[in-house]
């Protein structure tokens, strides 16, 4: 048996310098993933800090029409804010379909940003995994791959993001505000998730200690009309094989300024920016659609068992513009 510490944290700057402090502690919140990981011998912090009494639960209005999302804010919570009902549905459909009721009422929106990968040999902790373990290998690479990234992938890692909702927050441009023993800090989602490369283990740029603390959401009066399409094994709570987050602008039949990413079929949540590039000024239509879907795929580097996802992502990104721009043919 391991022994582990526990506290709960008061305050914001207590939380950050006591994890400083020590490098075999972490933060926990929800602990609907970190608890898994701790039984599973996969994560073996000795303290946890407990801050789920800290004062991050805000869905505030911004004076741009966009919403910051306090990094302890339930998922629960967030999907039934009316301002995410009515300015951004896709959020809400993300969550919505992102996990069970339960799990939504506990799991925090900075811990849905900070999850690590549901790849089953990451979760093994005797099967060889570069996240766990830089330069043990990657079981996946040859293993039971069905379920795994196309897009991102290196050598070292084809492990797929598991958030939904961080699919349509890459869409919308969102930041993650962190508070750390350096001061507060901004990232752009983008750069929050890193392609793995060769550095697998760097799931994101934040250091030590350092705390998310809110989520930023931009004004954007299209995404009033905007979907989250999930494709999943079955239809009860189950992760994606891939999906898509879609906002699509329209004047007179003509795209405007489009936001796609995809979800289920890549190493981080994937900004679909070659899509957007021939799609943005085009005349709404099957054609360009598929056209601006089989150039995102492009770069794809699937195995036997998860060749299919490349079609998939495909097809879902078809559907989600042709049931956006109301171009969908009766079926």
């Amino acid at each position: 048996m391991r022994p582990i510490s526990y506290s709960r944290a008061g305050d914001v700057a207590g939380a950050i310098a006591t994890v400083a402090s020590d490098p075999t502690s972490d933060f926990l919140a929800g602990g609907t993933t970190e608890v898994d990981l701790l039984r599973q011998n996969v994560m073996l912090p000795r303290r946890l800090v407990d801050i789920n009494d800290l004062p991050l639960t805000q869905i505030e209005d911004r004076p741009d029409g966009g919403l910051y999302i306090g990094a302890l804010a339930r998922m629960s919570d967030v999907a039934e804010a009316p301002t995410v009902r009515e300015r951004f549905p896709l959020i809400r459909e993300a969550l919505v379909l992102g996990a069970s009721a339960q799990l939504r009422n506990m799991a925090s929106m900075g811990g849905n940003m900070m999850q690590r990968t549901r790849c089953a040999y990451f979760r093994d902790a005797a099967s060889p995994c570069n996240k766990r373990e830089p330069g043990s290998g990657c079981s996946a690479l040859d293993g039971f791959n069905r379920g795994h990234a196309v897009l991102g992938v290196s050598d070292h890692c084809i492990a797929t993001h598991p958030s939904d909702v961080a699919v349509p927050l890459m869409a919308l441009d969102a930041r993650i505000h962190t508070e750390g023993p350096r001061g507060r800090r901004v990232y752009a989602l983008d750069d929050f998730f890193p392609e793995p490369g060769d550095t697998p283990h760097l799931e994101h740029p934040v250091e030590h200690g350092e705390l998310v603390v809110g989520i930023e959401v931009p004004g954007m009066p299209a995404a009033r009309t905007s979907l989250y399409l999930k494709v999943r094994d079955r239809e009860s709570y189950e992760f994606a094989l891939a999906s898509v987050a879609a906002v699509v602008p329209m004047t007179d039949g003509v795209i405007g300024d489009i936001r796609l990413a995809l979800g289920g079929v890549a190493t981080k949540p994937w900004r679909a920016r070659r899509a957007e590039r021939i799609l943005r000024g085009a005349p709404a239509g099957r054609e360009v659609f598929e056209r601006a879907a089989f150039e995102e795929l492009l770069p794809a580097r699937a195995t036997p068992l998860n060749a299919f996802k490349v079609e998939l992502a495909r097809r879902i990104m078809v559907r989600a513009l042709e049931t956006l721009t109301g171009t969908r043919s009766p079926s």
